[in-house]
């Protein structure tokens, strides 16, 4: 059984924050692009990438779709079992669940 070496007092952690900011980066999107797919506002995901408002696990799962990332990767900082960080899935029109404020007709 191995354990992670504690982390040395003074080193900055990521945290989920920084996760999604670096994804961004990595698939070379900006807040306007991830607000328009997820159909929120530019000010819903500042907030999300500078740690104010925590994401919802569906905006997470989403944000991972979208910037070809590991899920667990994103939500822990510790890839899948098996699985590489960058998944290579990206797609700008891949939309597989309507917009998080739409409300299904009865």
């Amino acid at each position: 059984m191995s354990e992670q070496p504690a982390t040395p007092p003074g080193v900055p952690q990521w945290d989920t924050a920084d996760r999604m900011r670096k994804a961004l980066r990595q698939a070379g999107l900006g807040v306007a692009e991830m607000a328009a797919y997820l159909d929120v506002s530019r000010t819903s995901v500042s907030n999300w990438i500078n740690g104010r408002i925590e994401p919802s696990t569906q905006t997470l799962r989403l944000w991972a779709l979208r910037c070809g990332i590991d899920y667990e990767w994103l939500t822990t900082g510790q890839p899948g079992p098996g699985r590489p960080v960058l998944t290579g899935v990206r797609s700008p029109t891949m939309r597989l669940l309507p917009p998080l404020t739409s409300q299904v007709a009865a």
